[in-house]
């Protein structure tokens, strides 16, 4: 029997799961989990790092004896540190307004491959008063890593977001770099490679971008398959050997991010479940009776992907602003399901007129694989069989990935998500 520790983050919450390798499988077990979200001080929204680091450290007292430790979070946020290796100050999350009106340079999509968010880190570079005093720039991912190790790098399929990255090469690109301080951005290292100890406990480098391991834990049969990583974003899109940097993939909005073992993370970012989140935040209500309300009712249809739903606040008035009508609370939420089923279709289809693969099933994964009307709504959308499941497949992706390292685990991504559907529970939508 072999134990490591993913510590898992996401925008709304954070967990540390202890997953253990027998003959049997991998199994995963939550041992910790913590509230996260943005907190607003000098009119700026900021992550507390701090906080989520002590809650890291009580997790990993709680996960007992480990043969190693991975890292993911969201993507494109980070902290700078100056000449002496301290944190100047908590940082800045994605959803601040600093970043507002930032427009891309032409000839991006080019070097780097990414789909334009005005959150990402090189945006967020340009209006970021504490760079002149900055030393280097670490990933939410690697930061932790550090003050866990005391040794720094860059995992790449993070990296990737931050649109700084040749996707060509794989490499920091010396033209979008070249404004930046030297040295500002550590070296690269790659899931699987060593990212230094914790009390003796290999800490292995894994696919930091959470978006990374959870595509490794799609329990797919053949390449033929779609993604939908589905949380507070909806992460849609296919792996690809190749990046995809034509004119018409650019203005199709997708981006070419880094997957493990080499692949191209070749998706479309959709707002996601952060609007449900909201509106439930907002009614203070439980999620359960809305839904088995939404199934008996038609919904109404709206961009899940309009800038305006970006922020935090008042998230039922913004839906039925852009639906044009006073709404029940059942309707905004089959409205909200209606359009994110569409967003998928919408995004799986040009998916495969833009790189040429064919997807004959859907894999939903993570925290939306659990909201049924979703999952059939999204297989009614695009005519196609969704499998719903693992709802952990960030997690369980972070773990295999660190199961190879230490030994635990072997073969290519294919083996891994044999393994995966060996180990889980997953139910199958079909069309109506």
């Amino acid at each position: 029997m072999t134990a490591v520790a993913a510590i898992d983050l996401g925008a709304s919450s954070g967990r540390v799961v202890r997953g253990v390798f027998t003959d049997g499988g991998v199994h995963i077990e939550e041992v910790h989990r913590f509230a996260n979200g943005p907190v607003r001080h000098h009119d700026r929204l900021h992550w507390d790092l701090p906080g989520l680091y002590r809650e890291v450290l009580a997790g990993l007292r709680l996960a007992g004896g480990l043969a190693g430790i991975g890292i993911d979070s969201w993507a494109v946020d980070y902290g700078l540190l100056d000449a002496s290796g301290e944190l100047l100050g908590d940082p800045v999350c994605y959803r601040d307004s600093r970043t507002d009106g930032i427009m891309p340079a032409d000839g991006l999509y080019e070097i780097n491959g990414l789909q334009f968010q005005q959150f990402n880190t090189m945006f967020q570079l340009m209006a970021e008063p504490l760079l002149p005093q900055a030393a280097q720039l670490l990933l939410i991912p690697d930061l932790l890593s550090y003050w866990l190790t005391g040794q720094r790098g860059a995992e790449y399929t993070n990296a990737t977001t931050t649109g700084l990255i040749d996707v060509r090469t794989g490499q920091w690109s010396p033209e979008l770099t070249r404004d930046l301080p030297p040295d500002l951005l550590p070296p690269l290292r790659h899931p699987g490679d060593p990212a230094g100890t914790f009390k003796g406990i290999p800490v292995t480098a894994v696919g930091s971008h959470d978006t990374a391991s959870a595509v490794v834990a799609v329990p797919a049969e053949t390449d033929r398959f779609a993604y939908i990583s589905c949380g507070t974003w909806s992460l849609v899109g296919v792996e690809l050997d190749s990046p995809v940097l034509t004119a018409e993939s650019r203005a199709a909005n997708f981006t070419n991010e880094g997957g493990v073992d080499g692949t191209i993370r070749y998706l479309r970012n959709v707002m996601g479940l952060w609007l449900l989140q909201e509106c439930l935040r907002a009614w203070d209500t439980a999620l359960e009776p809305l839904l088995r309300e939404a199934g008996q009712v038609a919904g109404s249809v709206f961009d899940p992907n309009d800038p305006v739903f970006l922020p935090p606040g008042d998230m039922p008035a913004r839906i039925e602003r852009a639906c044009g009508k006073t709404m029940t609370r059942a309707d905004i939420v089959r409205s909200i399901l209606d359009s994110l089923a569409l967003a998928h279709r919408d995004a799986i289809a040009d998916a495969q007129r833009l790189s040429g693969k064919e997807v004959e099933v859907v894999h939903i994964v993570g925290g939306g694989s659990r909201n049924e009307l979703l999952c059939q709504l999204t297989a009614d959308a695009c005519g196609l069989p969704v499998v719903a499941g693992p709802a952990e497949a960030t997690a369980l992706g972070n773990v295999l990935v660190q199961a190879r390292a230490v030994g635990a685990a072997h073969g290519t991504l294919a083996d891994l998500r044999k393994l995966v559907r060996q180990s889980q529970v997953l139910r199958r939508y079909l069309p109506r």
